[in-house]
């Protein structure tokens, strides 16, 4: 992932976005062309300290023909993203960009055992039941056994050894106190994603939101 300076982010920060996000698209490559398909997963570490990624696929997805090898994969993880328009700046000769939260991990990918795949099955479950408290969680033992069984033998398990994490969160930190606390309030009356990005913003700089309310207030005064 190119990432320039201002945008990039540390290992910890970069995990910690892929495993609140726990969706991504996994990519690799077959010799001939990528192959690529939108998934949930969850992290975990190896006693080494290792990240793992672990998800499953469709029986008859073609990522599996490739999986077990020395093959590096990779698991793009995308946040918000917002367009930014020149007007909104206060500095002059500006250019169209676009704002966003990206994530890639990649290392080569190995398939799990029966036992395996159960496990992840009700950890990647849990992990996103719990998005949905105070609803009571659902568990893969409220199946009936042959309904899970026959649920299991249409996917397989993998789990991905993380050798590279990239993190790239590009929010105007290079831009001046007025051009970023005029973005951050533009974005603030846009759509679901502009408003996150906007939020990101003021967190990242919560002082110059602070300093521009109070100019606000003394001159209105």
């Amino acid at each position: 992932m190119y990432t320039p300076p201002f945008f990039k982010q540390d290992r910890a920060a970069s995990l910690k976005f892929a495993e609140e996000r726990g969706f991504g698209t996994m990519c690799a490559f077959d010799g001939k062309r990528p192959i690529a398909s939108p998934l949930p997963f969850y992290l975990t570490y190896a006693a080494d300290g290792t990240p793992q990624a672990a998800f499953h696929v469709a029986r008859h997805n073609p990522l599996l023909k490739l999986a077990g090898g020395d093959a590096s994969w990779l698991l793009a993880v995308n946040g918000p993203d917002a367009y930014v328009s020149p007007d909104w700046y206060v500095s002059p000769d500006q250019v169209p960009t676009w704002l966003y939260q990206s994530v890639h991990l990649s290392g080569p990918v190995r398939l799990l055992t029966d036992d395996e795949l159960s496990v992840q099955i009700d950890t990647l479950s849990e992990k996103f039941e719990t998005w949905l408290l105070p609803k009571k969680p659902w568990k893969s033992g409220k199946m009936t056994a042959g309904r899970l069984e026959a649920m299991k033998k249409a996917i397989v398990g993998l789990v991905m050894n993380v050798e590279e994490v990239e993190g790239s969160f590009k929010l105007n930190q290079h831009k001046s106190d007025a051009d970023y606390v005029a973005i951050a309030n533009a974005l603030g009356a846009g759509d679901a994603d502009a408003k996150q990005i906007s939020q990101l913003m003021r967190q990242a700089r919560p002082q110059v939101f602070a300093d521009d309310t109070n100019m606000l207030e003394g001159s209105a005064s």
